[in-house]
């Protein structure tokens, strides 16, 4: 991609004091004037649910009421070509202002030149309302911060209670569940044509590479702008586990390994997995279509050799570089991530709010009912993972990971060969 040149706005016709003015009044929701007059903002939005549609456009509607002087512009985008079309708006120059995306598909556009730097534009409220450890998925090679981190997910394992009771095994409690007790009880829960787990991994690679850091698997190290990838027997343990639980104790449905979340789903209403692992937002289907009658849990955080660590790929709010209102772009951006429009959005899409504050809103909201107990539990070891910084991750993930963890997974090649596809694979991208 062509690097353009960004377009330091904050100088243009307003002074740095009358920038960081704007922000602070912004950042609080009151409304605010600036010497260069109305402005229009775009936001490019890949909400989609009809609950986090609606808080988002909630959201936009009350930021324009009390900011008469800057508009946002609600612009609908879709997560399944968000990158390409990226690609093609930064190339064209017709990026919108304010960029909604997650944080393993920016760095890219980040080294490029393409997403503004808000260092200095974010509020110390929002600063200090997100983790350190988050902070570094959204900071560039150059230690700039080029988005806000807004929601997170963890993956969980989810239980059919009624299965767990008519089999006479205990739902685990407790701060964690070990791989090892989890393949136990997966064991436990298979017979008579049932299986102990469903899991649906048609597209494996982000699940496999954020559960593996349990592990201490990390899969990449990154000095500067190079990225070198390892895969050895830490970043191994999990897609092994699954494929021994698969094939040797056939205690996962190795059907289930070939299918998306949503399609392995029915599969666990029916009873036909005791257990279902899958990203946390699942627990809105889970409380809104689950027949009537069915109970479950969702179980402590899966835990590796390191510990309950899971990659934290937060979805990002970031401002184009291209953009000539980058303040006011920020600004939205800081009123975006107050704790109340960040638990809307939360609990419109069942995901992890990076904010704490915003943690604590849906904590008080739903009581920990419906899994929320656990589910914000899940994320409080979410952390930067290497392959989050990796330029080419993108394109390593679709061209060449996820074909060879689903050809792993269907059983058609070996442990050394998925090592060799991974390793080679990424050191074909250059």
């Amino acid at each position: 991609m062509r690097k353009q040149k960004i377009l330091r706005a904050a100088m243009v016709g307003i002074g740095l004091a009358a920038a960081t003015a704007l922000l602070a009044g912004c950042s609080g929701g009151g409304s605010s004037t600036t010497s260069t007059g109305p402005v229009t903002l775009t936001f490019q939005s890949l909400a989609f649910q009809d609950t986090t549609v609606a808080a988002t456009k909630k959201i936009v509607a009350d930021w324009n009421k009390s900011h008469p002087k800057i508009t946002v512009k609600l612009r609908q985008g879709s997560w399944d070509n968000v990158h390409d079309q990226l690609v093609t708006q930064f190339q064209g120059g017709t990026a919108p202002d304010i960029i909604h995306d997650e944080a393993a598909d920016i760095q890219g556009f980040a080294n490029q030149g393409y997403l503004a730097d808000l260092s200095k534009y974010l509020s110390p409220s929002v600063k200090s309302a997100v983790s350190k450890d988050v902070w570094k998925t959204v900071t560039s090679q150059d230690g700039k911060i080029v988005a806000a981190p807004t929601l997170l997910q963890s993956y969980v394992v989810f239980a059919n209670t009624k299965a767990f009771k008519d089999a006479g095994v205990t739902v685990p409690t407790g701060s964690q569940l070990s791989w090892a007790d989890f393949q136990s009880i997966a064991k436990q829960l298979t017979a008579n044509g049932k299986y102990g787990v469903g899991m649906g991994e048609s597209q494996p690679t982000a699940g496999v590479l954020s559960l593996s850091l349990g592990f201490g698997g990390t899969y990449f190290t990154n000095k500067g702008s190079t990225s070198k990838i390892h895969v050895g027997d830490n970043e191994l343990q999990v897609p092994q586990t699954i494929h021994a639980m698969a094939f040797t104790d056939k205690s996962i449905d190795p059907v289930s390994l070939t299918q998306s979340a949503s399609d392995v789903l029915p599969g666990f209403f029916g009873g036909k997995y005791a257990m279902y692992v899958a990203g946390n937002y699942v627990a809105q289907q889970l409380t809104q279509t689950a027949p009537k009658g069915f109970t479950w849990a969702v179980l402590p955080p899966l835990a590796g050799s390191a510990g309950t660590e899971q990659a934290a790929d937060p979805q990002t709010m970031s401002v184009s570089a291209q953009s000539k209102h980058i303040p006011q772009a920020a600004a939205f951006i800081n009123y975006f991530m107050n704790a109340s429009n960040q638990a809307a959005l939360g609990e419109g899409d069942w995901l992890i709010p990076a904010s704490a504050p915003a943690r604590a809103q849906i904590a008080k909201d739903t009581a920990g009912k419906n899994g929320w107990t656990a589910i914000l539990k899940s994320g409080e070891n979410l952390t930067a993972a290497p392959f989050q910084a990796a330029a080419n991750y993108p394109q390593w993930n679709t061209q060449i990971a996820t074909p060879a963890f689903q050809k792993y997974f269907a059983n058609s090649i070996s442990v050394a060969q998925l090592k060799q596809q991974l390793t080679s694979g990424w050191n074909s991208l250059g």
